[in-house]
């Protein structure tokens, strides 16, 4: 008689702190509300329950960081060091349930013990680290960095006050301090034993050394402490994790106990408080000195520790430092790190003693950088005195760096001393000031531009003579933004519909969407789209009621524009455009007019009054035509306040029409309009950055175009545009303008908005009213499409499907081959077995290889 075997079920055991499903999930959330946050449920916050699944989903990201950690070392690779001012990172835990795969499974686990995900989400405070597209960049390469496998580092200043909150009080911008720490950070974790000690003012003393060497010393008067604080970056569906290191400021001694015993108890904490200034807000206002040198303070504070802290890692690796550039690629994010020429030279000559042709050497090849922007009053100079205060050294460094610079440019054009002038890192024309752009630009072996036209206008203009100099440095890195957060994590009724139609792959490789065209006349499918946008459209009409209480239509056209308050940027155009439709209304209530309802976001920066003018004219028109009983609905103005990362995403999946309307040849590139085609808005813009390649793209029949071109724009600068001839030869225009200064929308108030409309009429620098005629026009083309359903769906879904294009992935994946020559390396995860704990052994590592 056989055997009979028993079949005993396997019983899958999962770690608590590493387990993906349900039963683990709820179990680790629970012990973490116990144990770390101190509560029961009988007593516990919203806050308290936010913090347990933070530090619930941190494990779990711990699990996949430290992993890519010991195979970093283990292998010894080559590694990215992204240099940023900025890191506007958004909300995490949102982000971090996509990447992690779980999104689904713990909205299902907090729903089994009686809690709303969603009002989870809601709690978590936004680290307000950035001001708008440079910060959101450098969010979205890291997300691509660990999607893409590449070992990675991003590297920044640790603000205990972000960017400003914003309130509207009586229709003008109110400054709140960002308290985005006060409950706490669950996500980062401080280094404390990594500090760098970064040095400021003093002076410089010249010795010889015992074999007659050349050497200079710096002795600062002042040293402060920089305290790194980490958190990892997951990628999508993989086990690569990127490191944010952002550096705290603190006093190198904190406290003076002799002070504090003779009665002098302010000067015991003096240093402290000193110290610590330089990473407390983000941007000081820099109109006066103190805030200038705060400023500087604050750039190479980050840089400094940076650059000393990837020195470290090198040579702990057991790496020497002749083969830098073999294993590190440092990118700076625009000018603000640029002094990291500067000190990486002193690094390698005044302390590793490096002698200067091999250190120079070093340097180009390691570093790279990145412009932003065509604005000269945004390409940073210091001037010599400060830097001479401040970073005595340094100074000396970059005279010396300067000297064999011009030797060559001098060499290349011989004769050409305007063009030295020009080139010169020194801008000798009044009182001497430093360059920065241009140090960043002679450090580096490759230099980019963001956009098409940006880098085209960069090569021409602000940085022309580099260009004939080194032509081979330059070149173009279209940015991207990543669809992980921008589409998957909101935008979630569009994930499904396209997930179910294409498959999944498209969230790693946006290119994938191309399949969508087949669909884009299928009368099905284009219904089922307009049902995401419209779920979309309802979620953000009823916030705004909750919040604002202004009531908008969900069927109207959602026409957005939100970015950063900037005259260039020109949403005042957007207004003069509202008051036009509001004209034809009073002059005809019975009109027929597709229904608009108009959403403004953005901050103006504090000490740019025209530009808070222009939120207060927004507001002001809002107040007039949103209860005019004329207008009846048809129109409605609405400003969100605080436009952050937070409310961005309940923003770009609402919109029908986006809003690109710079002048052109001014905006560098622009995300936010990536992000709008990404979720199925249709564009109305001018050729101004990235909209050009986007209009490529998605087929010029599926933009909405108006206005000059870049070309254009010169040319009527050249010939002396006069914007008071286009006022007083366009009736529409003029009324509207009229109106504005005769105080209809000021309460009778005619002086209030006169500084703005002097600006339009008699200087108008980014020609709005050179643009008007055209943009009405436009816009009233928008209108006619709007009505025939059918086609603007189809126009939106060829928007979606060609808009692969501007995934950060791509644009890293151009990086990695063309400046860095980074390699992705794959992280697998050992598996779990709860007896292996019993045979570990441990000892003592030098904490400097952690």
């Amino acid at each position: 008689m056989a055997k009979k075997t028993s079949t005993k079920p396997v019983i899958q055991v999962e770690d608590d702190r590493t387990g993906l499903e349900i039963p683990t999930l709820k179990r680790a959330f629970l012990d973490n509300l116990y144990y770390l946050q101190g509560r029961i449920p009988e007593v516990a916050t919203k806050n308290d329950y936010y913090m347990a699944l933070a530090y619930t989903i941190r494990d779990r990201l711990l699990h996949r960081w430290l992993n890519t950690n010991k195979i970093y070392l283990e292998k010894n690779v080559k590694s990215v060091s992204y240099l940023s001012a900025e890191f506007l990172m958004g909300p995490h835990l949102g982000n971090n349930l996509i990447n992690l795969g779980l999104y689904d499974k713990i909205k299902e686990a907090m729903s089994e013990l009686g809690l709303d995900l969603n009002d989870l989400l809601d709690q978590e405070e936004e680290p307000g680290l950035g001001n708008g597209g440079l910060g959101r960049l450098a969010a979205c390469f890291l997300d691509s960095l660990a999607t893409l496998d590449i070992p990675a580092t991003g590297y920044g200043i640790r603000y205990e006050f972000g960017i400003f909150d914003q309130k509207i009080k009586n229709g003008w911008q109110v400054e709140v301090t960002d308290k985005w720490l006060k409950n706490g950070n669950p996500w980062e974790i401080p280094r404390l034993e990594l500090a760098q000690h970064v040095k400021f003012g003093g002076q410089t003393e010249i010795i010889y050394d015992k074999g007659g060497s050349f050497r200079v010393f710096w002795l600062p008067d002042k040293i402060i402490k920089a305290v790194p604080y980490d958190t990892p970056v997951l990628g999508y569906e993989t086990n690569t994790a990127a490191i944010l290191r952002l550096w705290k400021a603190e006093a190198y001694e904190a406290f003076d106990f002799q002070s504090f015993n003779e009665g002098d108890y302010y000067g015991a904490v003096d240093e402290k408080v000193v110290s610590e200034n330089i990473s407390k807000v983000l941007y000081p206002n820099d109109e006066q000195i103190s805030g200038k040198q705060l400023r500087l303070e604050q750039q190479y504070f980050f840089t400094s520790a940076s650059l000393k802290d990837i020195i470290r890692i090198h040579e702990l690796l057991g790496n020497p430092l002749d083969n830098l550039y073999e294993k590190n690629a440092i990118q700076l994010n625009d000018t603000h790190p640029a002094v990291a020429v500067a000190e990486l030279m002193h690094l390698l000559v005044d302390i590793h003693r490096l002698e200067w042709v091999k250190a120079w050497d070093l340097t180009c090849k390691t570093i790279s950088y990145t412009n932003h922007t065509l604005l000269p009053e945004a390409l940073e100079k210091w001037s010599m005195a400060l830097f001479a205060y401040l970073l005595p050294r340094h100074l000396e460094i970059i005279l010396e760096i300067n000297y064999h610079f011009l030797t060559e440019v001098r060499a290349k054009f011989p004769g050409d001393e305007e063009r030295v002038k020009r080139m010169s890192i020194i801008d000798e024309s009044g009182e001497k000031y430093i360059r920065m752009a241009h140090l960043a630009v002679v450090g580096s072996h490759a230099v980019n531009g963001v956009a098409a036209l940006h880098t085209d206008l960069l090569t021409k203009g602000i940085m022309k003579d580099f260009y004939e100099l080194w032509p081979e440095k330059f070149s173009n890195k279209t940015n991207g933004v990543t669809p992980r957060r921008w589409i998957v994590l909101k935008n979630q009724g569009l994930t499904a519909l396209i997930t179910k139609k294409i498959g999944k792959k498209w969230i790693k490789d946006l290119s994938e969407l191309r399949k969508l065209e087949a669909f884009a006349d299928n009368k099905n499918f284009q219904k089922e789209w307009r049902k995401c946008k419209q779920d979309m459209k309802e979620e953000l009409a009823a916030y705004v009621q909750s919040h604002l209480k202004i009531t908008v239509n969900p069927d109207s056209i959602f026409d957005i524009i939100v970015k950063r308050i900037h005259e260039y940027k020109r949403q005042h155009l957007k207004v003069l455009h509202i008051i036009s439709l509001y004209n034809r209304i009073k002059e005809n209530p019975d009109t027929e007019i597709i229904p608009r309802t108009f959403l403004f976001g953005g901050k103006a920066a504090p000490g740019y009054y025209m530009a808070k003018l222009i939120i207060k004219l927004i507001n002001s028109v809002g107040d007039i035509v949103n209860n005019d009983p004329d207008v009846n609905g048809r129109l409605k103005v609405v400003f969100l306040p605080d436009f952050n990362v937070k409310n961005s995403q309940r923003v770009y999946p609402s919109a029908d029409l986006s809003e690109q309307i710079s002048m052109a040849g001014k905006e560098a590139s622009g995300t936010g309009n990536m992000k709008f085609t990404m979720n199925g808005a249709l564009t109305i813009g001018t050729l101004d950055g990235a909209n050009i390649e986007i209009r490529e793209e998605v087929g010029e029949e599926n933009f909405f175009l108006f206005g000059l071109k870049a070309a254009e724009v010169q040319k009527l600068k050249a010939k002396g545009y006069n914007p008071y001839q286009f006022y007083k030869s366009n009736p529409e225009l003029k009324k509207v303008i009229d109106m504005i200064s005769s105080g209809y929308f000021s309460r009778d108030n005619k002086e209030l908005f006169q500084p703005l409309v002097d600006s339009l009429i008699f200087h108008d620098e980014y020609m709005a009213l050179a643009d008007y005629q055209s943009y009405i026009e436009c816009q009233d083309e928008v209108d006619k499409t709007y009505r025939n359903q059918d086609k603007w769906t189809k126009m939106s879904i060829l928007n979606v499907a060609r808009s692969g294009k501007f995934s950060s992935d791509r644009t890293i994946c151009e990086y990695c081959n063309d400046i860095w020559k980074v390699e992705p390396l794959k992280v697998k995860l050992p598996e779990y077995h709860p007896a292996d704990s019993e045979n570990v052994k441990l000892e003592f590592k030098d904490w400097k290889l952690l």
